[in-house]
């Protein structure tokens, strides 16, 4: 009995290395990304003495990038690539699609029923879903945007449960470790999720990796995941992924999205609700 236990435990462990040097590979490729935003360009050879592995493996992970249309290949190393949507001050993101936000917030509010427990992440379109909430009964609101529960603060129908963790000034957000923790303890009705790209072939994906293992947390908690995102955001790809679309159960988004994107979200199931 006692060596077929063992047996069990080392089958196991061999089950779990591949799993664990997958996602050790996905955090460095996801480093290597910060680091390429940051600088512009990066040399595999600085990147091997950066993160102490062979050439090898960072040419792997540069190539897997590549083909995830995040950083150009280059001559020795890799570049960021202009298509790549980066992250703008949160006071620019609300002025931006400002109509077409508006009436995707007053439509999702529409799904959300007295009593539920709901996720809003830190995203301008999910602010415009809180401005229509206030009179709905009994609801409970968890975010990590500071400017979310700034603006549920007046309504006395809602009780907001805030993370704890790092704010980050450019999202008014909550991020860090300590946000992902408290997230699990949580369960709730509905998620509604922003993103800063949406490429079906890529997925719902954010510019920060903090603020994605946030929004990762969130996914865990939330029992169905609505997408929330005017038609700038899609066909774009953003750093981090976040979610694929055949996670995702409803997508709301504006009319003039493209017909072959809308094709594209329906194909893996998801409900679409233009406005």
């Amino acid at each position: 009995m006692k060596k077929e236990v063992v047996e069990n435990h080392a089958v196991e462990s061999r089950v779990e290395e591949p799993l664990q040097e997958g996602m050790m590979a996905e955090e460095r490729r996801m480093q290597i990304l910060q680091i390429l935003r940051s600088k512009g360009r990066a040399k595999v050879n600085e990147l091997v003495r950066r993160f102490n592995t062979s050439a090898v493996t960072i040419r792997s992970d540069l190539n897997e990038l590549d083909q995830r249309g995040l950083v150009q290949r280059s001559h020795g190393g890799a570049v960021i690539q202009d298509t790549v949507f980066r992250e703008s001050p949160v006071h620019e993101r609300i002025k931006s699609q400002s109509k077409e936000k508006q009436r995707i917030g007053a439509t999702a509010a529409t799904l959300i029923r007295e009593g539920e427990t709901i996720i809003l992440d830190s995203g301008t379109t999910t602010l415009e879903v809180a401005r229509h909430l206030k009179n709905i009964p009994q609801l409970q609101v968890i975010t990590n945007g500071v400017n979310i529960a700034a603006e549920l603060l007046g309504s006395r129908n809602t009780q907001i449960i805030m993370m704890g963790g790092t704010v980050r000034n450019d999202s008014a957000s909550i991020v860090g470790r300590a946000t992902e923790d408290m997230l699990e303890q949580f369960s709730a009705d509905k998620l509604f999720l922003c993103g800063a790209g949406c490429d079906p072939d890529f997925g719902v994906s954010g510019t920060n990796l903090e603020e994605t293992m946030a929004n990762r947390a969130m996914l865990r908690a939330a029992r169905e995941i609505i997408v929330v995102a005017d038609a700038s955001k899609f066909g774009k790809r953003s750093m981090s992924l976040i979610a694929s679309f055949s996670e995702v159960d409803m997508v709301i988004s504006d009319v003039s999205l493209q017909p072959e994107l809308q094709d594209r979200i329906r194909s893996f199931g998801c409900k679409l609700i233009l406005v």
